[in-house]
C-alpha cells in the first residue's frame, strides 16, 4: 500500500519534448531538482517538425463531426488528409471505435468546454517561460489566414468559431474575399476565393524553441540525459525507481511520464487504460517567392504552412499508424499536391527537411494530465495536434499540482484514470 507523498524534492521527467521540458521548467520554479530523460534527444518526437502554431483560439477537440464526413473509402486512401490504414491490432481498433463514437457535435461541445480554461492561459504560460529566461521568443502572427476556394467551403470554420464562442472562448476574426486575402498575403494563388483572418494568435519555430527550453532547464541546474531508454518505473511506496537500459536504476521522489505517442508503454503499468494512438503528421520546407508574415492554413485540405526563417514549412496529414513506421513518401506528395493549386511562388518540387512525427491522440480528444494509480507517478500527454500550444500550460498546472498535492481544477477533466 502506497502512502500520500510529501512535496517532492527530486523529480524525473521522462520525455524531452515541449510537454516534458515545460513540466521540468515549472517544477524548477517550485524549487524542485529535475532530471529529464529521453531515449533519443531534445525535440526528437513530434516537437521538431510540426507547424509551430500557438493558436489557443482554435485549439479544439480532434474528434469532430467533419471527420466522419470523409467516409470509409476516403480514410483508407493514402492521399486522404485523415488516413486510417487497415489493422487488426486490438488497441488500435479500440481507439478507432472510441474516436468515431466521440466524433459527434454533442461530444465535441462537452470536450470544448473542458479545454477552454486551459486555452485561456496558454499564451500567458509561454510568456512566463520567455520572461523567466527561455531565450527563444514567440512571434505574433501579423497575418494568420485560413484560405478556401469558395465561401461555401468557408462555412465549416465559421460555424466552428461560433461554437467556440458559445463555449466561452473568444477569438477575433474577419471574413475576407479572395482579393482581400491576397492583398494581405501575396503567397495565395488566384484559386483562393474566400478566407478568414484569425487575430491575436502566435507561432514559433518549434525545434528552436524546445531546444532553448532545454537549455534553460539545464542552465537552472537541471540534468538532461539523452539516449536514456527508460525500461521500468516502479513506485516503491516512499520513492520511485526509474530504470534505464543504459545506466540502471535511480531513485526519485516522483516521476512525470511525458513520452508522447509512447505514453502507454509506461503509463499502462500504473492504471492508465486510455489508448494513446500515434496520429502521425508530415512536413517539409520549400523556398517561396514571398515568405508569409504569419501562418497560412488551408482547412479543406488540412494543410498548415508556417514561415520558418526564409523558408515555408508545409505540414499536414493525420495518419493513424505505428509511431515507429518509416516516413511514407506518398503522404509528402499528397500534401504537396493539395497545396500546389493554392500557393503562389512555392517550389513544391524542391522539398527539404522531409519529416514525420507522431502526435499523441486520445479517442475523446482530451489530454491525459495528472497522477496515475501511483501517487508518485504522473503523466502528461495525449494532446493530439495541440502539444505545442498546450505544452507550457500543461507543465505549469501539473507542476503546481505535484508540488502542492492539491487538485488543480483546470486539470480535473484530464484525469488519466478517467
Amino acid at each position: 500500500m502506497t502512502t500520500t507523498p510529501a512535496a517532492p524534492q527530486r523529480v524525473a521527467v521522462v520525455g524531452a519534448g515541449m510537454v516534458g521540458l515545460a513540466t521540468a521548467w515549472f517544477l524548477q520554479e517550485h524549487g524542485v531538482e529535475v532530471t529529464v530523460l529521453d531515449r533519443e534527444g531534445v525535440a526528437a518526437g513530434s516537437s521538431w517538425g510540426n507547424a509551430g502554431w500557438l493558436t489557443p483560439g482554435i485549439c479544439t477537440p480532434l474528434p469532430e463531426p467533419a471527420v466522419l464526413k470523409y467516409g470509409v473509402r476516403a480514410v483508407l486512401s493514402p492521399s486522404s488528409p485523415v488516413y486510417v490504414p487497415p489493422s487488426a491490432d486490438p488497441s488500435f481498433l479500440k481507439f478507432v471505435s472510441g474516436f468515431t463514437r466521440h466524433s459527434t457535435m454533442a461530444h465535441w461541445k462537452r470536450s470544448m468546454d473542458k479545454l477552454v480554461p486551459v486555452n485561456r492561459i496558454a499564451l500567458d504560460s509561454f510568456d512566463l517561460l520567455t520572461d523567466g529566461g527561455v531565450a527563444a521568443q514567440t512571434r505574433d502572427a501579423e497575418t494568420f489566414v485560413a484560405a478556401y476556394r469558395t465561401e461555401t467551403e468557408r462555412r465549416t470554420l465559421v460555424e466552428e468559431i461560433e461554437h467556440i464562442h458559445h463555449a466561452g472562448q473568444g477569438i477575433d476574426y474577419q471574413l475576407l474575399t479572395g482579393d482581400e486575402a491576397r492583398a494581405l498575403e501575396p503567397s495565395l494563388s488566384d484559386e483562393v476565393g474566400a478566407a478568414v483572418l484569425l487575430k491575436d494568435q502566435r507561432f514559433i519555430d518549434p525545434g528552436s524553441f524546445v531546444h532553448s527550453l532545454a537549455d534553460s532547464v539545464v542552465a537552472r541546474g537541471g540534468k538532461l540525459l539523452t539516449h536514456a531508454t527508460v525500461t521500468d518505473v516502479v513506485d516503491g511506496g516512499t520513492s520511485v525507481t526509474v530504470t534505464t537500459a543504459e545506466a540502471g536504476a535511480e531513485q526519485y521522489d516522483a516521476v512525470v511520464v511525458a513520452t508522447g505517442a509512447w505514453l502507454n508503454r509506461i503509463a499502462r503499468e500504473h492504471g492508465v487504460r486510455r489508448v494513446v494512438q500515434a496520429g502521425r503528421g508530415y512536413s517539409f520546407s520549400v523556398a517561396i517567392d514571398h515568405v508569409p508574415t504569419g501562418p497560412v492554413y488551408f482547412p479543406a485540405q488540412r494543410v498548415a504552412c508556417t514561415p520558418i526563417g526564409d523558408r515555408l514549412r508545409v505540414a499536414g496529414m493525420m495518419e493513424f499508424r505505428s509511431p515507429e513506421a518509416a516516413l511514407d513518401p506518398r503522404r509528402i506528395r499528397a500534401i504537396a499536391e493539395a497545396a500546389r493549386p493554392l500557393l503562389r511562388g512555392a517550389d513544391l518540387d524542391a522539398r527539404e527537411d522531409e519529416w514525420v512525427g507522431s502526435r499523441p491522440c486520445t479517442a475523446d480528444g482530451l489530454p491525459l494530465i495528472g497522477a496515475t494509480r501511483s501517487p508518485r507517478v504522473h503523466v502528461a500527454g495525449g494532446h493530439g495536434m495541440w502539444g505545442i500550444t498546450l505544452g507550457p500550460v500543461t507543465g505549469r498546472l501539473l507542476a503546481q499540482q505535484i508540488v502542492t498535492g492539491a487538485p488543480v481544477a483546470e486539470l480535473a477533466p484530464f484525469d488519466p484514470l478517467r
